[in-house]
């Protein structure tokens, strides 16, 4: 029976951009794990613009609680991380890997001529492009051409969601994204779309069609590999029942299975805070915190720490000044985490925010995050960042 293209479509699942798996997920169907020690990243985007100044806060800055007479955090209640600066008082995980220098914090990240758009400024963050340019591939997409092009055993990337980021699409190479590699699985043994496959080779189909089935012969030949891997650890280690923790769950599982992945991606959100910023705030960062506790206690125990970098960023901050619905409006410049048992240079690597030279009510960017990206990139992921990004950025000196 032919099945046309348009109930291909129609079918859902399989057939959406979230399962875009790059051809060399195939070479999973033999042997080859990632090699010792090789390093690992997990991104954790904070979707919809978090509130930088209530995340790392200015805790002897008058015109903070000048500003922010209700939504400000006073400094008895924040977690004191120096003299100048405390932390929302959600984060005693992230106070804890202070402590241990185990945790990184870039302030006044940012880039050039800001766009205050959600949709704009997270496609400036995901492709690395200038806020003039406009690229149909992400930072990370352009990684995996560079990095899968001659492997015969490449790395590629995973995204903890039903549909994938710009962050992770190249030219060539794309990651896949899922939420749950049991229920990947248990999609692609569906009899349904094996009979589409076969249907493919008996009626052969335009281009775009053939992409289609394409898709779904790549996605079924590597939905066994993930999901046997992702049963390799079981780990002891306790998570929260959030959607957060579940996800780093996932990701500790993989990484300590040895899977053949570099790249982990997850979003947190929304941080859209407009109105009743303090409590919606709140509530995500202590999902957060949790989650993030135990996904480094599990990484701890399976002794993998030291090889796995957790970073923090959001597409924008919030302005200086609460509105008059108990929140803060679209802002320019924020702050990043950066968690690992590898760190070089752990806790406040810059200035705090200096909020008495503003930009039409925002903070002033003074770090490009293009040169975090480079950094990472370079010294992490060993890549040619200057290739991948497109020109020349500095680096840093915390990895």
């Amino acid at each position: 029976m032919l099945i046309r293209r348009r109930t291909f479509l129609q079918m859902g699942g399989l057939a959406t951009s979230s399962f875009l798996i790059p051809q060399f997920l195939k070479a999973f169907e033999g042997p080859g794990k990632t090699p010792a020690g090789n390093k690992v990243l997990v991104i954790l985007q904070l979707s919809g613009g978090n509130d930088g100044l209530n995340t790392v806060i200015p805790v002897r800055n008058d015109i903070y609680y000048r500003e922010r007479p209700v939504l400000g955090i006073q400094r008895e209640k924040a977690i004191q991380l120096t003299e100048e600066a405390g932390l929302h008082p959600e984060l005693t995980s992230f106070k804890a890997l202070y402590d241990e220098g185990n945790l990184a914090i870039l302030n006044n990240v940012g880039y050039p001529n800001p766009d205050r758009s959600h949709f704009r400024s997270m496609d400036i963050w995901q492709s690395a492009s200038a806020s003039s340019e406009f690229k149909n591939t992400g930072w990370l997409g352009r990684w995996l051409d560079e990095q899968c092009q001659h492997c015969d055993k490449p790395t590629q990337a995973l995204e903890m969601d039903d549909t994938l980021s710009l962050a992770l699409s190249g030219d060539r190479m794309k990651g896949i994204a899922l939420q749950d590699p049991a229920r990947l699985y248990d999609s692609c043994q569906d009899p349904f779309f094996r009979q589409v496959l076969q249907s493919a080779n008996v009626h052969p189909t335009d281009d775009s069609g053939s992409y289609l089935y394409q898709v779904l012969a790549e996605t079924m030949s590597g939905a066994d590999y993930i999901f046997e891997q992702s049963k390799l650890h079981a780990g002891n280690a306790v998570y929260p029942d959030s959607g957060i923790g579940k996800n780093l769950k996932t990701i500790a599982s993989l990484i300590c299975s040895d899977i053949n992945t570099r790249v982990y991606y997850l979003s947190l959100g929304s941080f859209d805070t407009h109105v009743n910023q303090g409590e919606r705030q709140r509530k995500l960062f202590s999902e957060m915190n949790e989650a993030v506790q135990s996904f480094v206690s599990d990484l701890k125990s399976n002794h993998r720490f030291d090889q796995v970098l957790l970073m923090t960023f959001s597409e924008f901050g919030r302005r200086v000044s609460q509105n008059a619905s108990g929140g803060t409006d679209h802002g320019t410049a924020n702050n990043m985490f950066l968690i690992s048992g590898g760190l070089k240079k752990a806790g406040l690597l810059n200035d705090m925010p200096d909020l008495a030279s503003l930009s039409e009510g925002d903070l002033r960017w003074l770090l490009d995050f293009k040169s975090v990206y480079a950094t990472v990139l370079k010294k992490w992921l060993g890549a040619d960042d200057g290739k991948i990004l497109g020109g020349s950025f500095e680096h840093l000196d915390f990895i």
